[in-house]
């Protein structure tokens, strides 16, 4: 599967557009509604075929619902089911039941088999209306889904999600590497190779502040408070793009380098709570959500050891587990064997060490980070 994003032309004939993206997000709530009600009356989980046929129905009655396809309907009614099948499954490692949207925070529809057609010279056909976009590269493969999409500064984008398969011939370096999260040190590599954070947010941090400032300063529901909104929202995707880009890279260049990445897992929520916006900054969850992307297309592993495993009170050397090792000590010596060691560093070939001796074939389906505290 492959996704291909394109923004669409600003034109007037863009509001068809948003207004099916709200009469989306109205028929999402009025579901959400049905499913809580559902349950308190009964004390069970709402059938997903039920409520498609009840939704049915009233769609039939209701012009404003009629804006949004069928098939996006049916796609909204399966996306809050497969999010309640979640909730019931993992509730007790901190898995949220979906609930009730704003208008302006519902984002989205999607097209399935029908209701959409791409047609020549960039032109996009929804309904009776085409619209057209900047087409940046060609969509190869058969064309499965279509997604409307809207961005927080009110522009549309496209994306097309197709069956092409990229067989890209791969090459293998038989190497591997242990890698250790840090807030100083983004990765500490048990080659010694240690990669540092560009820190996007902090580089940004005195726009945002003052963009931020401005649009405390103007008056409510006035049209110099939306220009202060967008601004700010144009500098958070700013340092959004730029990190985004950043993981992009360093995920190429470290699957080019090695064929088997082992990192920890970690319990990022708490780590949150701890060190703030730092965490945030770091954004350690979506750059390896990135990087097994980019794994998967390459055909190498990337695998995680347990979280509870004492990687940096460990001597890499003999084995030798501390009691206490406290955070503000970066460097401590081994009693047993004398070898003195860096924390990070240390970490990091532990993590390789013990990744290694317990990967199986295959196994790359251990969680990333930790969702319990």
């Amino acid at each position: 599967m492959k996704t291909y994003k394109f923004k669409l032309y600003q034109h007037k004939r863009n509001k068809h557009l948003h207004r099916s993206i709200n009469a989306a997000g109205n028929v999402y709530n009025h579901c959400i509604a049905l499913h809580k009600r559902y349950y308190s009356m009964f004390g069970k989980h709402l059938k997903n075929n039920r409520l498609m046929k009840h939704i049915a129905k009233l769609r039939r009655k209701n012009e404003y619902w009629q804006l949004v396809g069928s098939q996006a309907v049916q796609d909204i009614v399966q996306r809050i089911d497969r999010a309640y099948q979640l909730f019931f499954k993992h509730n007790q490692r901190g898995v949220r039941p979906p609930n009730f949207r704003k208008r302006i925070k519902y984002k989205s529809f999607t097209l399935k088999q029908s209701g959409y057609k791409l047609l020549e010279n960039n032109q996009l056909k929804i309904g009776n209306k085409i619209y057209r976009y900047w087409k940046s590269r060609e969509v190869q493969g058969k064309v499965k889904t279509v997604t409307i999409k809207r961005n927080p500064l009110g522009e549309l984008f496209i994306f097309v999600v197709t069956d092409y398969v990229d067989n890209q011939i791969n090459v293998m370096t038989s190497k591997s590497a242990g890698f250790d999260f840090g807030l100083k040190t983004f990765l500490t590599c048990s080659d010694e190779n240690n990669i540092d954070s560009p820190l996007f947010l902090k580089q940004s941090l005195r726009q945002l502040r003052l963009a931020s400032r401005n649009l405390s300063r103007k008056q409510k529901r006035s049209s110099s408070r939306e220009k202060a909104r967008k601004n700010l929202v144009r500098v958070h995707e700013k340092v959004s793009n730029r990190r985004r880009d950043w993981f992009w890279k360093l995920a190429h260049q470290l699957t080019d380098k090695y064929d088997y990445l082992y990192f920890e897992t970690l319990n990022l929520k708490g780590m949150q709570r701890l060190w703030g916006r730092k965490i945030g900054d770091l954004a350690f969850s979506e750059f390896l959500k990135i990087l097994e992307c980019v794994a998967e297309k390459k055909g190498k592993i990337v695998s995680y050891i347990d979280q509870w495993y004492p990687s940096s009170k460990t001597c890499s050397s003999c084995e030798h587990v501390l009691k206490e090792l406290p955070l503000d000590k970066r460097y401590w010596n081994c009693p047993s064997c004398g070898c003195k060691h860096g924390r990070d560093s240390n970490a990091a070939l532990n993590i390789l060490r013990v990744g290694a001796s317990t990967l199986r074939v295959g196994d790359v389906s251990q969680p990333r980070v930790a969702i319990s505290v």
